[in-house]
């Protein structure tokens, strides 16, 4: 059932329509005018008005301008006794979806009705994904209260806001962390803070596809471009103008593509596979990597030109392990959303799972805090969870063979024994953290916490 207003002077045919369409189930209200219509239109929020053209007072047109001005206007349908190409074109241009010319059938107009009922529920299911989608990549969706993501989302707020003024390239955004730490989640955030949040958000993952398919995807092509391009498609960075192009895993990129990456960043300029012209793009890059570029540079995997690109605008998000004031905050945030998702009443932990989940490493960082809650969730079918039910098991770490830490002494302190690995491995690379961090088979980031944590400097 939907909300119908006609608003008609002819108070037989007024009658007729709202007769007709109370019999469907709808519900109607009937105005003579176009002042009580649009109070009518602000009183019931209609789905659909059925308008006329000539009305005491205000006509047809500028009741249609008034209210596709309200909070979620409706769907308008506008009739006439003198129909004209004019006025068509000027009730289209006004808002109106449909011109129906009197002595206009009640089925005709049930039509219409129908189409615009449909249409407007397809639109409002779109407006609720999409605001549903900005809601969660906002910088609400970055949860956490320590010092760290505060900074975080400051930082965030700066990079986004930033648009150049002369229609030059946006500058590039490089975002860093370990596998597991949101970094789409931040790519997301930065859409959504700047001034393209309303446009385009499209994401690939650079080391999902052949550097063949890849390319097809990223640049389009024309029709018989090469073999079964049986018809012409449309890239990603085409179809992120005026907004985003995220790249994640951007360090697996084909080194052929980087170059021609780097040759859109600086002139904003595509061509599709097969074509003869460039077309013009205005869209800002957004790539996120877990690899250090600086090494991938050095041994001939990156273009240093493009990592200067990028590396504009840098974001670096901290693993979980460096913001353990904020696992109970994420993990409430989690079983909220595992309890709605799996229709289970209210979850909370015990002292005991907290304390589990502050001692454990987190090498999966935030993507895995989410893994652990929701395993637990299923497996526990009561309202609280504890350590038991997480089922951490302790890190296994394997240190390279080649850095033989002394055994401890009973007076000797685990963070001693660490600090004294740590130094022994970056004594034996020459400082060189890259070759530090693969001896000990950790990431660079977990040894840049551990050196910063020990106060460990060359």
């Amino acid at each position: 059932m939907a909300t119908l207003l006609v608003i008609e002077d002819e108070t037989v045919l007024a009658k007729n329509i709202a007769r007709f369409f109370a019999k469907e189930g709808h519900l109607v209200e009937v105005a003579n005018d176009g002042a009580v219509g649009l109070q009518a239109a602000l009183r019931i929020q209609p789905d659909v008005v059925i308008v006329d053209f000539q009305l005491p007072g205000m006509d047809g047109l500028e009741v249609i301008r008034a209210l596709r001005k309200v909070d979620d206007p409706p769907r308008i349908v506008m009739v006439t006794g003198h129909a004209s190409v004019t006025l068509a074109v000027d009730a289209m241009k006004a808002g109106s979806m449909d011109l129906l010319t009197k002595p206009v059938t009640l089925q005709s107009l049930k039509d219409v009705v129908q189409r615009a009922l449909t249409e407007r529920g397809e639109r409002r299911a779109l407006d609720y994904y999409q605001r549903r989608e900005a809601s969660q990549a906002s910088l609400d969706a970055l949860v956490g209260a320590s010092t760290a993501m505060q900074g975080l989302r400051d930082l965030i707020r700066t990079v986004s806001s930033i648009e150049p003024t002369d229609q030059s390239p946006a500058a590039p955004i490089l975002i860093l962390g370990e596998t597991g730490t949101g970094k789409e989640l931040v790519a997301r955030a930065c859409h959504q803070s700047g001034a393209r949040a309303k446009a385009p958000f499209i994401e690939i993952n650079c080391a999902a596809l052949p550097a063949h398919l890849i390319e097809g995807e990223l640049f389009g092509f024309e029709k018989g471009a090469f073999t079964n391009a049986h018809a012409r498609k449309i890239g990603l960075i085409e179809a992120a103008d005026g907004g985003t192009l995220f790249l994640d895993e951007i360090a697996e990129l084909d080194l052929s593509l980087q170059a021609k990456l780097l040759r859109v960043i600086e002139n904003l300029r595509v061509r599709r596979l097969g074509a003869l012209a460039d077309r013009q793009v205005n869209v800002r890059i957004v790539a996120a990597t877990n690899r250090d570029l600086e090494e991938q540079v050095q041994r001939g995997h990156f273009r240093a030109d493009l990592m200067y690109r990028l590396k504009v605008f840098q974001i670096h998000i901290p693993p979980l392990r460096a913001r353990l004031d904020d696992l109970p905050l994420l993990a409430s945030h989690f079983l909220a959303q595992l309890a709605s998702r799996y229709g289970r009443p209210e979850l909370s932990m015990d002292a005991s799972a907290l304390a589990a989940l502050a001692a454990h490493d987190w090498p999966g960082n935030v993507r895995e805090l989410r893994n652990v809650l929701e395993r637990a969730v299923l497996m526990q079918r009561s309202g609280v969870l504890s350590a038991g039910d997480l089922m951490l098991s302790r890190p296994n770490r394997v240190a390279a063979t080649s850095v033989n830490p002394a055994a401890p002494t009973e007076s000797l302190s685990l963070d001693a024994v660490e600090r004294e690995h740590v130094q022994r491995a970056l004594t034996e690379c020459g400082w060189n953290v890259s070759k530090a961090a693969r001896l000990l088979g950790i990431s660079r980031d977990t040894l840049r916490y551990r050196m910063d944590r020990h106060g460990l400097q060359r």
